[in-house]
């Protein structure tokens, strides 16, 4: 469980494939802090540490299926990734509960600069069938993009925007993203829950 609130965006320095799975390679400040079989969200996909060499940098592996899902496949060596540790459940909930799990990925459609702050905006292929089941954004309601909880403004059917303050496009890997580039979503999770209980009252 996480909150969205990243604590760095670290560098990429090595790729493996193996079958069908990736092995990401990652240098980080806290790597000495981090354990064996630990959880971390990198770009909003809850990874699971495999290996740690001691040399600042540690091993997450993603799957087939996350690849297929997120937008880690799209990794190269130098590119940076939003990282943030579980939660603690002694902590303050500064963002809005996160799982790690991505639901799918939006392309970005324009960045614009408004008077110190930027305004992104995302649009991702609906399946009106999942849209049922609360897989949406909604105005003012909390959206998870690339691992940064964030604030939906100007929700549309397939689109939104979100605001983003100096200090989280300086500290993620927002400064990276411009038009064409592919993010991870993961929609509100009281909202698939509260979608999934009105099918049942129905």
């Amino acid at each position: 469980m996480f909150s969205g609130i990243v604590e760095d965006a670290i560098e990429v320095t090595g790729l493996r494939h193996e079958d069908g799975n990736l092995h990401l390679t990652l240098r980080c400040p806290f790597a000495d802090e981090l354990r064996i079989d630990q959880s971390i969200s990198h770009n909003g996909v809850c990874l699971t540490v495999v290996s740690l060499p001691g040399d600042g940098t540690y091993t997450v592996t993603a799957i087939k299926e996350t690849l297929e899902r997120s937008n880690l496949g799209d990794l190269k060596v130098g590119d940076l990734v939003n990282v943030e540790r579980s939660m603690k459940i002694d902590g303050r909930l500064d963002g809005h509960i996160v799982q790690g799990h991505v639901d799918t990925t939006a392309e970005c459609l324009g960045v614009e600069e408004a008077d110190g702050s930027w305004y992104y905006t995302f649009k991702y292929d609906i399946d009106p069938q999942m849209a049922r089941k609360g897989y949406v954004t909604v105005e003012k309601g909390s959206v998870t993009v690339n691992g940064v909880s964030l604030t939906v403004c100007d929700s549309e059917r397939d689109s939104f925007r979100v605001a983003i303050i100096p200090y989280t496009h300086d500290h993620t890997n927002f400064h990276r993203i411009e038009k064409g580039t592919r993010v991870n979503i993961e929609f509100d999770i009281i909202g698939k829950y509260l979608a999934r209980l009105s099918e049942f009252a129905s």
